[in-house]
């Protein structure tokens, strides 16, 4: 399963930003069912970024992020409001 967190970051919170980015992946890196994740920009509108993480599951994932509540806290005003998990599409 993808997480994808957007955020629309003006230039002037770049480096505030990515430290608590990267905060919040050491935080969802110590959940149960984490594979991997990674802070990424948009090379197209440098404003966008997210926070791209893969989980074992949908019910890991959303575990997770309520573990991690206190890290996300601060980038909240930041969040696009959008739906986040995504689950492999198989092939018909």
């Amino acid at each position: 399963m993808l997480a994808l967190i957007r955020y629309s970051v003006p230039a002037g919170r770049t480096g505030e930003f990515l430290v608590q980015a990267h905060d919040i992946v050491d935080t969802l890196a110590g959940q149960p069912g984490y594979v991997r994740g990674r802070v990424v920009r948009s090379v197209d509108e440098p404003e966008l970024w997210a926070l791209v993480s893969e989980w074992e599951g949908a019910g890991f994932y959303r575990r997770a992020l309520g573990a991690a509540r206190m890290a996300l806290y601060p980038l909240m005003p930041l969040m696009l409001n959008e739906p986040s998990a995504f689950e492999d599409a198989e092939r018909p």
